[in-house]
């Protein structure tokens, strides 16, 4: 297993159950407690938890709203991926819904030599991305959010209830099998309710970081979406319990 594989997999163990011990890990992971220490103190060091007698705890907030320019850079080989995928199933005519986040950002670079596609976005940073394409772009109106470069709040609700689409491209901060989509902004909640509710079809798009993560603000639950695409690093145990209830998965 590899070293990053194996901190994925205790962050999955931390976030499910808010704290982790080292023998236990040891024991799941079959990797000696010297190597789960290592493990526990790069963790610790990345702001994810905090080492306790025996083991850890959960130190990332639920209201952590890291900002657009910070998440680029996180696994950024695994966006790239699932943008192209993404961007792959963009034909003529459709019109699509893109919200803010460093993924959808991705397939906004990946589309700009499309045509006769319409995008609707809430985010001026993709509006821009796509301004010198051939490509119709609808920007919403809205309060801008410094860290997301999004539209939010009445005037982003409103203008989203005047369209319909045909595809969703959705970016999560976190996908929890109990608690489901979520974002640590309750004003994106709102967004990218409205937002699932004008679409036809709903795409996730979520590198594997994002699983078993959960934030303040829930927008839906997992089974709401249609399609995941995701990278192969996810434990495949999420995966499953997204075909069980009837979710499309899309591994690139």
């Amino acid at each position: 297993m590899m070293t990053e594989e194996r901190r994925e997999k205790i962050k999955k163990m931390l976030f499910e159950s808010g704290r982790v011990l080292v023998r236990e890990v040891s024991r799941d992971l079959n990797i000696s407690e010297v190597t789960i220490r290592k493990d526990l103190e790069a963790l610790e060091q990345r702001g994810v938890l905090s080492r306790v007698h025996g083991g850890a705890i959960i130190t990332e907030s639920l209201v952590s709203d890291k900002a657009l320019t910070e998440k680029a850079h996180l696994y950024a080989d695994e966006k790239e991926r699932i943008a192209r995928r993404a961007a792959s199933m963009i034909k003529k005519g459709d019109v699509v819904v893109l919200d803010s986040g460093s993924t959808t950002t991705q397939i906004a670079r990946q589309i700009k030599m499309l045509s006769d596609v319409t995008v609707i976005t809430n985010a001026v940073n993709i509006a821009t991305e796509l301004a010198s394409s051939q490509l119709s772009v609808i920007l919403t109106g809205g309060n801008l959010r410094e860290k997301s470069f999004s539209l939010v709040g009445p005037l982003a609700e409103d203008s989203l209830r005047h369209f319909t689409a045909n595809k969703f491209f959705l970016a999560v901060d976190g996908i929890h099998p109990e608690f489901g989509l979520t974002t640590p902004n309750l004003q994106e909640v709102r967004v990218n309710q409205l937002m699932m509710k004008m679409s036809m079809e709903i795409i996730l798009v979520a590198d594997h970081s994002k699983f078993g993560r959960r934030s303040m603000g829930v927008i839906s639950k997992v089974g709401a979406v249609d399609k995941v695409i995701t990278d192969d690093k996810v434990d495949t145990a999420y995966l499953q319990r997204l075909r069980d209830i009837g979710v499309e998965v899309i591994v690139v």
